[in-house]
């Protein structure tokens, strides 16, 4: 099995035990993520939308204790290198740079346009969706809440260097890009991206 079914990707995630909170994030970002490949299909542009939505459902196992990824992974590297081991190794490069910490990195402007349309697809959903579909102005503010510019707290929870105003900015004006590409990939506008509801049907079918 390389690019799972919506079924088998469920099971995957099923067979990890998350909780009901990493499920609502799943499920929004994988809801979020299958209309944006469908409106991209729709659109003439060259996507796997199975690829596109479930590498969005499962692209966050690594924060899942059960996982057991490496712990000098980052995260994001961690879901890929459990893809790759659990047979999904196609699904592997769609999740790898999701995190928004990647926002910040010197490569990820030409990645955000250059990247396949499937990981950008990813990452951008990820970055609409806490626990439901949001604005990504939402989104970002709610990490400046947690993770305040020169506070310890990102430190601690991801390893990565505390947020300075710049960088917060920095991340703001490139997720906006990524934002862009993705949505004109869609044809879509931002306000109006939805949630293709599958994944909880899914989950529902994989349940022991």
């Amino acid at each position: 099995m390389t690019v799972p079914s919506r079924l088998e990707a469920a099971r995957l995630l099923r067979s990890l035990g998350p909780h009901e909170k990493f499920l609502r994030h799943a499920c929004a970002v994988a809801d979020i993520a299958a209309f944006l490949a469908a409106h991209a299909a729709g659109a003439g542009r060259r996507v796997d939308r199975r690829l596109a939505e479930t590498a969005a459902l499962l692209h966050d196992v690594d924060k899942l204790a059960s996982a057991a990824a490496p712990a000098h992974l980052r995260h994001g590297e961690g879901s890929a290198w459990w893809l790759e081991a659990h047979g999904c190794a196609e699904l592997a490069p769609a999740v790898r740079d999701h995190p928004v910490t990647r926002l910040e990195e010197p490569g990820f402007a030409d990645w955000a346009q250059t990247a396949p349309l499937e990981a950008r697809i990813v990452a951008y959903a990820d970055k609409r969706a806490a626990q439901e579909l949001a604005p990504m102005s939402a989104r970002f503010a709610r990490w400046r809440r947690k993770y305040p510019p020169g506070s310890q707290g990102r430190v601690k929870r991801t390893g990565a260097a505390p947020w300075t105003e710049e960088a917060f900015e920095l991340a703001e004006s490139r997720a906006r890009d990524l934002e862009r590409a993705v949505c004109e990939a869609a044809g879509v506008a931002p306000e109006d991206v939805r949630r293709l509801r599958w994944s909880r049907r899914a989950l529902r079918e994989a349940a022991p």
